[in-house]
């Protein structure tokens, strides 16, 4: 299996279905009428781009993930040896001792106490490297956490993920930002439900229960985008709880991090202005935060870059101005179930909005 193709196939096919569906609907497609240039080439609900991403195992990126991947690898082929020596062993014994016309008896054997200390000897010794394997592997992929303030806050919510940069004071959603080659100590909060944090190419599984913080290591080595999930059914959108982390040299985090600190700039068009004032009188204000307004809220994701992200609702569909629109029109055609609340909003209050939002940079 190609690992930089895994992650194509993970895009289920509710997702056209919706773009089948929302082509069909005039509503929605006119929603789309004026709207300027996208930001990406179009798409819809089509997403390749934050999916264009590695989540196989079996290609690690860090050394925790390394160590599991050896330890797995290296338990495949040890378990394949002895299976092929069984295997042997018993080819050999049908072929030699089988029944020939004429034969006689076989000689009777009760016991043979050199044979009987060799096989429980051995599978005891088998256990015992793997035992040791795997011990080295826990150490090495969960090393221990210390007590020190962590780097990261990261809170799962029926069903997205918030990231919070202690240090910082950064906020981000569904993205996790990090500088290559360091290590940074996670603490895991849940805010509703039972959720599990896994970057199969990064680290291991965690749990992350309500009430009971868990901490864990999270590094990469190389650049690159890596794929993560909530690995523990969180009830209906359970499958759109996706998270990337993206790994980047040290200078070009660093410039990002200034970035999350600072203010978007002023609305220059007339349309997102009024988009800004929509955004602040209806309840988008109640749930979200965008920093310089007066949306404070921490219901729902930080909003204040949000044009700067590759996916809309944790991973429902790409983030482009069409599917923006698509989703702020009825967000339970993305994710059923959705605590987004479907506002009603007109199609010019759609492509206000849109427009707001775009400048959120």
């Amino acid at each position: 299996m190609n690992p930089n193709t895994v992650g194509s196939t993970i895009c289920p096919l509710g997702i056209k279905a919706i773009q089948r569906e929302m082509s069909e609907d005039p509503y929605a497609r006119n929603l789309f009428h004026g709207m300027g240039t996208p930001r990406r080439s179009p798409q819809s609900t089509a997403m390749p781009s934050p999916y264009d991403t590695n989540a196989f195992t079996l290609s690690p990126a860090s050394p925790q993930a390394a160590a599991i991947s050896q330890l797995f690898v290296g338990t495949l082929i040890f378990l394949a040896a002895i299976l092929v020596l069984v295997t042997v062993l018993i080819i050999f014994a049908v072929v030699r001792y089988r029944d020939r016309p004429g034969a006689p008896e076989p000689i009777q054997s009760f016991g043979w106490q050199k044979l009987e200390i060799i096989w429980t000897a051995v599978p005891i010794l088998c256990l015992v490297v793997l035992t040791v394997c795997v011990a080295w592997t826990m150490h090495v992929s969960d090393p221990p956490a210390p007590e020190e303030s962590p780097d990261l806050r990261i809170v799962g919510h029926q069903w997205w993920w918030e990231i919070d940069y202690l240090k910082s004071g950064a906020v981000a959603a569904n993205e996790i930002h990090i500088p290559i080659g360091q290590r940074l100590l996670l603490e895991l909060l849940s805010a509703d439900v039972i959720h599990d944090f896994w970057v199969p190419q990064l680290a291991r599984k965690m749990d992350i229960i309500p009430g009971h913080p868990n901490r864990m290591w999270l590094e990469a080595d190389t650049p690159g985008v890596y794929l993560g999930a909530c690995a523990e059914f969180c009830g209906n959108e359970h499958a759109w709880m996706r998270f990337q982390v993206i790994a980047q040299p040290t200078e070009q985090f660093d410039a990002w991090l200034r970035d999350q600190l600072t203010i978007p700039s002023r609305l220059d068009s007339s349309e997102a202005q009024r988009g800004g004032r929509l955004f602040a009188d209806r309840t988008c204000a109640n749930c979200h935060t965008v920093m310089g307004t007066r949306a404070n809220q921490r219901i729902g994701p930080d909003l204040t870059h949000i044009a700067t992200r590759r996916m809309l609702a944790a991973g429902a569909a790409e983030n482009t101005p069409e599917n923006l629109a698509l989703w702020l029109h009825d967000p339970n055609k993305f994710k059923p179930g959705s605590n987004m609340p479907n506002l009603q909003l007109s199609s010019d209050d759609v492509r206000d909005l849109v427009a707001y939002l775009e400048t959120l940079k």
